[in-house]
C-alpha cells in the first residue's frame, strides 16, 4: 500500500505534464491516421482488413491485425520497439556503443550505464544475455560495429521466458544474418579524423550452398580519444572540511579484431542446426596524467595502462516442429570465456615534500559463462490461445587476481572469486478474447552465489528460490490504435564490476576504486500503461519500486588521516522511480510536399522527409536518503531529421539533451547534449554507399554533476574529444535482390514480453 501511495503522488506532480502530452498525441494520432487511411484506401481499395494465418511462419502467431505499409525506420508494438540500425546511415556507422545511445527513450547515465524509459536496462545479444558489465561491457558494445547491426529490439517488459535477472527492461542487438543463394561480399570502411586519423575496416561474406547457409564477418577496429576529468571534493568528515581538486587527463588507443562465424544446416524440412563463434580480441593503451591540489598537497601521477582482451562466444541450437499446427522445440547451448590482463606502471611525485614514489598493478581476470536451455511453444489455433514452456541452467564464474605497489616495493594482493548457478523454469500463456490479449507467466528463479576474496575471513553466499510473475493486457480500440497494461517482477544480481574489491587500473594514493562485497540482490516491481498508434507513436509511463538498489557513489572513510577518495557502489534500501515518455513522426512532406507526393513516397521510407521525436520525464524518490540539494525531475529530448536533398543525397541530423536535474542521486548541474549531422548518397545501383559524418558538431557533450557520497561531496566534470568527423565507404558484391534467409541464433524468446498473439 506504501508503494501504491508514493505512486500517487508522483502521478499526481506528473498529471499536468502527462495532459500536455495527450494533447500533442491526439494531434499527432489525427494527421498519422488521415495519412495511413489514404495509404491503406490506396493500396486497398475496398478497404478490407488483411488478415494473416501466420502459424506456418511463427508458431506463437495466432490471427493478427496488420497494417499494409512500407519497411521504416522504426516500428512501434505493444511489447517493443524495433529500430532498424541498417537501413539508418548515420546509425550505422561507429560502434554498437554509438547507435544503441541514439535510440529513442535510451539515455546513457551520467556515471555510465544506459536506461530505456528510465528503467534499467539488460544487453542482450543475438538473443543472448550479455555477462559482461561495466566498463567491460561498454569497451565490448564499442568494438562491434554498427555496421554489423540488422535491427535492435526494446522490450520493455519482458515476460517469463526471459531471464528474470533483467531489472525492468532489454535492449537485444540483432546482428545481421543475410545468407543469400551464391557468394555475396560486402565490404567496408570508416576513416575517423579528429586530433587522430585512424581507419576501421570490414569485410562480410556470405551465402549459400544447397542445405548449408553461412556468413563470415571480420574486421580492425583502430581509435584514438582523449579525455579530461576534473573533480573538486570536500572530506565533510575532517575538521575544518579539506577540499581536494583533481584532474586526470588520459589518451585511449583501442585496438580490436574481430571475427563473427554463422552457419544454419537444414537437417530436413522440420529441422535446423545452427552453430554461431564471435570472437573479439583487442590490445588497448591508456596514457594518463593525472594532479592533485590540496592543502599541503601538491601531487603528479603520470602512467599508462596496457590491457589485452579476449572475448569467446559459442552457440549451437537445434529448432523442429513438431507437428503441422505450429508446435516447436528448441534446444540451445550457448559458452563465453572473456579475460583482460590491464598492467599500470606509473611514477608519482609529491612536490611539496620532494619525494618519488609509484602506483603499479597488474591484474589478470576471467570469466566464464556457459548455459544450457530448452523451449517448447504448443499453439492452439481454433481457441486463439498459445502456451510457451521451457527451462534453463546457467553457471558463471570470475577469477580476478590482482597486485599492487603503492609507494612500496611490497606487494599487496587481492583475490577474488565469484560463483553463480542459475536454475530456472518458466510457463507463459496467451488468450485473445475479442479485442483484449492477455498474457500471463510464471518464472522460478533459483539462485546460488558464492563470493570469496582474501581480504575476509569467510565466503558470502546467497541461496534463494523465487517466482517472477509478468501479467500485461492489450485492448485495441480500433486496428491501428491500442492500450496496453503489463506488470512484472524482477531481480537484479549485484554484477562482478560492482563487487570486485580489486582496484581498478588507475588509482594513487589519494584516489582508490573498489566493489562493495556486501550488496544484496536488487528486487523491482515494473509497472507500466501506454498507447500505442499505427506503429509510430507511442505513449507510456511507467513506475518501478525497488528494494535494495546499488548505486555508484564517491565515498571517503570517516577515520582516515589524509583525504582518499574511493569509488565503489552503495545499497539504497527503497529506490522508487515514476517515468513518462512520448515517441512520435511529424511527416515533414505531408506538409511542405502535399498529400499526394506524401502517399507516393510511403511506398519507401527511404525517401521521405520526417523528424522522429522521443521524449522522457524521470523522478526519482529514495527513502532514507536526504538529497542535500532538491530532488528535482530531469527531462530528456532527442529528435532524429531526415532529409532528401538533391541528386539523391540523404541528410540525417539527431540531436538530443539532457538539462539541469536529479538523475538517481547525481545532480546534472549543466545541459548534456549532442547534434549529429550526416550526408550519404548511393552510387553504382546502390552498390556503392559514400557517407560523410559529423558527430556532436558542436563539442558540447561533457558532463557536469554534483555527487553526495559518505563523508565526501563531489563536483564531476568530464569532457571527452567527442567531436569527430567520419568517412564512411561500403561496397556491396553480388546479387543484392535474392531472397535472404533469416538463420541467425534465437537464443531467448522474442515473443516472450508482450500481451499480442505474435
Amino acid at each position: 500500500m506504501k508503494q501504491i501511495g508514493r505512486c500517487n503522488v508522483l502521478w499526481a506532480s506528473s498529471i499536468k505534464i502527462i495532459n500536455q502530452m495527450k494533447s500533442l498525441l491526439l494531434a499527432i494520432v489525427l494527421l498519422m491516421g488521415q495519412a495511413f487511411y489514404a495509404q491503406e484506401t490506396k493500396t486497398n481499395p475496398q478497404n478490407t482488413t488483411t488478415v494473416k494465418d501466420s502459424v506456418k511462419e511463427k508458431p506463437t502467431t495466432l490471427k493478427e491485425v496488420t497494417i499494409a505499409i512500407p519497411k521504416k525506420f522504426i516500428k512501434i508494438d505493444s511489447d517493443k520497439t524495433t529500430v532498424s540500425i541498417k537501413d539508418n546511415a548515420m546509425m550505422s556507422t561507429g560502434s554498437a556503443y554509438d547507435a544503441v545511445k541514439k535510440l529513442p527513450g535510451v539515455i546513457a547515465a551520467p556515471t555510465g550505464g544506459l536506461s530505456l524509459n528510465g528503467k534499467g536496462v539488460r544487453i542482450y545479444i543475438d538473443g543472448a544475455p550479455s555477462t559482461l558489465s561495466g566498463t567491460d561491457l561498454q569497451n565490448y558494445l564499442q568494438s562491434l560495429p554498427a555496421s554489423a547491426i540488422e535491427k535492435v529490439e526494446m522490450i520493455y517488459n519482458p515476460g517469463a521466458a526471459y531471464d528474470a535477472n533483467s531489472s525492468g527492461s532489454i535492449i537485444n542487438i540483432v546482428t545481421s544474418s543475410k545468407k543469400m543463394k551464391g557468394v555475396n561480399a560486402s565490404f567496408n570502411i570508416n576513416y575517423n579524423f579528429n586530433k587522430y586519423q585512424k581507419p576501421s575496416p570490414q569485410i562480410l561474406l556470405n551465402g549459400k550452398v544447397k542445405n548449408l547457409s553461412w556468413q563470415t564477418m571480420t574486421g580492425f577496429n583502430y581509435i584514438d580519444s582523449e579525455n579530461r576529468t576534473t573533480t573538486k571534493q570536500s572530506f565533510t568528515a575532517f575538521n575544518p572540511i579539506k577540499t581536494l581538486n583533481q584532474e586526470n587527463f588520459s589518451v585511449n588507443t583501442n585496438r580490436n579484431f574481430y571475427v563473427r562465424i554463422g552457419t544454419n544446416y537444414k537437417l530436413n524440412e522440420k529441422s535446423n542446426l545452427l552453430f554461431n563463434y564471435n570472437g573479439s580480441y583487442s590490445n588497448d593503451r591508456n596514457v594518463f596524467d593525472a594532479t592533485t591540489l590540496g592543502d599541503n598537497i601538491d601531487y603528479l601521477n603520470q602512467g599508462v595502462t596496457k590491457t589485452k582482451h579476449n572475448n569467446h562466444e559459442m552457440s549451437l541450437q537445434y529448432k523442429t516442429k513438431l507437428d503441422t499446427i505450429g508446435s516447436t522445440f528448441d534446444v540451445t547451448g550457448f559458452g563465453n570465456h572473456f579475460d583482460k590482463t590491464p598492467l599500470t606502471n606509473s611514477a608519482a611525485n609529491e612536490a611539496v615534500s620532494a619525494t618519488n614514489s609509484f602506483n603499479n598493478g597488474n591484474i589478470d581476470f576471467k570469466l566464464d559463462n556457459y548455459y544450457l536451455k530448452y523451449d517448447f511453444t504448443f499453439p492452439f489455433k481454433k481457441q486463439q490461445f498459445s502456451l510457451s514452456t521451457g527451462g534453463k541452467f546457467n553457471g558463471i564464474e570470475v577469477v580476478d587476481n590482482g597486485t599492487y605497489f603503492l609507494n612500496t616495493y611490497i606487494p599487496k594482493d587481492i583475490t577474488f572469486n565469484y560463483k553463480e548457478n542459475n536454475l530456472a523454469f518458466y510457463a507463459e500463456a496467451r488468450k485473445k478474447i475479442k479485442k483484449f490479449s492477455f498474457t500471463a507467466g510464471l518464472r522460478y528463479e533459483n539462485f546460488s552465489v558464492q563470493r570469496i576474496t582474501n581480504t575476509l575471513a569467510d565466503k558470502i553466499t546467497f541461496k534463494n528460490n523465487n517466482l517472477f510473475p509478468n501479467l500485461s493486457a492489450i485492448y485495441e480500440i480500433d486496428k491501428n490504435i491500442n492500450l496496453s497494461a503489463s506488470y512484472s517482477k524482477k531481480i537484479n544480481q549485484p554484477n562482478y564490476n560492482n563487487l570486485d574489491p580489486n582496484n581498478s587500473s588507475s588509482f594513487d594514493q589519494y584516489n582508490t576504486s573498489q566493489g562493495n562485497l556486501f550488496l544484496n540482490p536488487t528486487f523491482f516491481d515494473n509497472y507500466e500503461f501506454k498507447i500505442s498508434a499505427y506503429q509510430f507513436v507511442q505513449l507510456g509511463m511507467n513506475y518501478t519500486a525497488s528494494k535494495n538498489n546499488n548505486l555508484f557513489v564517491f565515498s571517503a572513510d570517516p577515520n582516515a588521516t589524509t583525504p582518499v577518495s574511493n569509488q565503489t557502489f552503495q545499497q539504497f534500501e527503497h529506490f522508487n522511480t515514476f517515468s513518462a515518455y512520448l515517441n512520435f513522426p511529424i511527416p515533414l512532406d505531408y506538409f511542405f510536399k502535399g498529400k499526394e507526393e506524401f502517399q507516393s513516397r510511403m511506398q519507401d521510407m527511404d525517401k521521405m522527409n520526417y523528424i522522429f521525436f522521443n521524449l522522457n520525464y524521470i523522478k526519482s524518490d529514495i527513502q532514507g536518503y536526504v538529497f542535500p540539494y532538491t530532488n528535482k525531475a530531469i527531462w530528456n529530448y532527442a529528435a532524429q531529421t531526415q532529409i532528401i536533398l538533391p541528386w539523391g543525397i540523404k541528410n540525417s541530423m539527431t540531436y538530443y539533451i539532457l538539462p539541469q536535474g536529479n538523475w538517481q542521486i547525481y545532480k546534472v548541474t549543466k545541459p548534456i547534449q549532442q547534434f549529429d549531422i550526416s550526408f550519404n548518397k548511393d552510387f553504382m545501383d546502390k552498390k556503392l554507399k559514400v557517407g560523410l559524418h559529423c558527430f556532436d558538431v558542436f563539442n558540447a557533450n561533457e558532463v557536469n554533476a554534483l555527487i553526495a557520497g559518505a563523508n565526501l561531496e563531489s563536483g564531476f566534470r568530464e569532457k571527452r574529444d567527442s567531436r569527430t568527423f567520419r568517412i564512411s565507404l561500403t561496397y556491396n558484391f553480388g546479387n543484392l535482390k535474392l531472397q535472404k534467409e533469416n538463420t541467425d541464433i534465437q537464443t531467448e524468446k522474442k515473443q516472450g514480453g508482450g500481451g499480442l498473439m505474435k
